[in-house]
């Protein structure tokens, strides 16, 4: 069976540009769009009076937007399917749920009513941190959002966090013919193992040359399994939230892994995925690890 990819859609403008670039990502993979639209309308309205036969008006509007969102994928490329749900629940749980039968779940960056100042709205943020499939955050310029970087931007982080990330970020760069830039940040100790400080400016070869053989050896049995892919790797000193979100002004997509914590059913989020989901300039994926 053919998975969907799911997107989460409330009306916003946000919504809108996630739906425009979801049609292109399910075109690209072959795989058909579900529209997902969740509220609580239904818990809120149950103890209201009806007068006569008119339905609730948070029916009515739900069946707007997901009839205008799926009216837009339709024009935006009629040759992918589409299809729709109304869910009575909480968005970010009937999104989490849809991802456990998903290519992947795509969200805008800011939900309908959401302040315009937030740089993230807390469903993208509550989706990325829960689902057990991909979950793609779609934000940043133009340029970025159609494509025209032709790069894909794979932050490597541990070993733990990075396989399932690695696997992916290979995948959209083959479909979409893209250079794989990926970068493996690292940072010089500030004290050396006998506890004295470093100087600023000593020897730093044995650091990066650790930081290239761990992305070395991450990237080296996926690359095998797609040799047409183009990959510039980089280890890079600095901090890897601040070196990710400046080169994502030249990529299509930033990819992040994500993994779970010590006993809890939840994904960590760590300080990098927090950075580009919040500051990047094109949309992010974040991909968790199997269990």
């Amino acid at each position: 069976m053919t998975l969907p990819l799911v997107v989460g859609v409330d009306g916003s403008d946000s919504c809108l540009m996630a739906v425009d670039w979801a049609v292109d990502e399910a075109d690209r993979h072959g795989v058909p769009l579900r529209l997902v639209y969740a509220s609580l309308w239904e818990r809120y309205e149950a103890g209201l009076p009806s007068v006569g036969p008119k339905r609730p008006s948070g029916q009515v509007l739900a069946e707007h937007i997901v009839a205008s969102a799926a009216g837009r994928a339709e024009r935006h490329n009629p040759d992918v399917k589409v299809t729709t749900d109304i869910v009575p629940e909480d968005a970010v749980d009937a999104l989490v749920r849809a991802g456990d039968e998903a290519f992947a779940v795509v969200t805008g960056s800011r939900g309908r009513g959401e302040l315009k100042g937030l740089l993230l709205g807390s469903v993208g943020l509550g989706v990325s941190a829960r689902a057990r499939c991909p979950v793609v955050v779609v934000r940043g310029d133009r340029a970025g959002l159609a494509g025209e970087h032709e790069r894909i931007l794979l932050g490597l982080g541990e070993t733990g966090t990075s396989a399932e990330a690695v696997r992916f970020a290979f995948r959209e760069a083959e479909v979409r013919g893209c250079v794989l830039d990926v970068v493996r940040a690292w940072r010089r100790p500030a004290y050396d193992r006998s506890g004295d400080r470093l100087q600023p400016g000593g020897p730093t070869d044995a650091y990066e040359d650790r930081a290239s053989a761990e992305m070395d050896a991450l990237l080296k049995a996926v690359s095998a399994e797609h040799p047409h892919v183009r990959t510039r790797p980089a280890a890079l000193e600095g901090p890897a939230g601040n070196l990710l979100v400046d080169r994502s002004a030249a990529a299509d997509l930033a990819i992040v892994g994500a993994r779970r914590r010590t006993g809890h059913p939840e994904f960590q989020l760590g300080r990098v995925s927090h950075a580009l989901l919040h500051h990047a300039q094109c949309p992010v994926a974040v991909v968790p690890e199997r269990q």
